[in-house]
């Protein structure tokens, strides 16, 4: 069986997105149709055809409960904060939500206050 890391490779399109409680609000690092590609431990978000919007690396701690993904921004306006995430994946799809720098991982999908949730299936 392939492992988390195995399986998050290559690239996924964005089908979900919702930021403190608000679904598809203005979004600087995505976009409908986004395309988030994963190589190792990094990522880039871009949309089809544009400059990547924001770039990283993430840690995964996929032995947790719920699983857990911290993500580190390289450009932009988080760039060298970690993102504390927790996760849901399987082969053709991949869901998070990540809490703000300053905030504990959450617990659930559900969203909420300085929460983004994300969707994406397999491109």
């Amino acid at each position: 069986m392939a492992s988390d890391l195995e399986l998050l490779q290559g690239t996924w399109r964005q089908i979900r997105f919702e930021e403190n409680g608000l679904v598809d609000p203005p979004d600087s690092h995505g976009a409908p149709g986004a395309i988030l590609t994963i190589e190792g431990t990094g990522f880039h978000v871009a949309v089809p055809g544009g400059e990547p919007l924001v770039a990283g690396c993430f840690i995964l701690h996929s032995a947790t409960a719920p699983k857990g993904i911290d993500w580190i921004d390289t450009t932009g306006a988080d760039a060298g904060a970690r993102l504390p995430a927790i996760y849901t994946l399987s082969a053709d799809t991949f869901e998070f939500a990540a809490a703000d720098a300053d905030m504990a991982r959450p617990m659930d999908l559900s969203g909420g206050m300085g929460i983004t949730v994300r969707a994406f299936v397999r491109a």
